[in-house]
């Protein structure tokens, strides 16, 4: 015979399945989808890995503040000539294409400088 105890049983609040916060508008993710072509990706579930997609997302369905982080890091990539690569070993990272000579020009403090600006924290490694 078993005996379960349900005073044991902790609930965090939130029904499984249940998103974190309000759905991303239908702008946001035709936006995130104009960007992930543009990126190379022919649809969410083709973005999974190298964006880091949970099932739903790959499913096309976030939150609105998942959206937007997205957005914005698709954006910054694009800006710098960069891609985005989940499936390395430290996670999410932006990464430059080797000897990018639109960036080469400038001083590191100059890129410092201009990631401040955007409203970036930046610190010497």
């Amino acid at each position: 015979m078993i005996l379960v105890c349900h005073t044991l049983v902790r609930h965090s609040g939130m029904a499984f399945g249940q998103t974190s916060g309000p759905p991303a508008t239908g702008k946001q993710i035709q936006t995130l989808l104009d960007l992930l072509n543009d990126a190379g990706h022919i649809d969410f579930r083709d973005a999974r890995g190298p964006m880091g997609f949970n099932q739903k997302q790959a499913g096309g369905r976030f939150t609105r503040d998942e959206a937007e982080s997205f957005i914005e890091q698709l954006q910054v990539a694009a800006e710098l000539g960069a891609t985005i690569d989940a499936t390395s070993d430290k996670g999410p990272a932006t990464r430059l294409p080797p000897g990018d000579p639109a960036l080469e020009s400038f001083t590191d403090q100059q890129l410092a400088a201009e990631m401040q600006r955007r409203g970036w924290v930046v610190l010497e490694p």
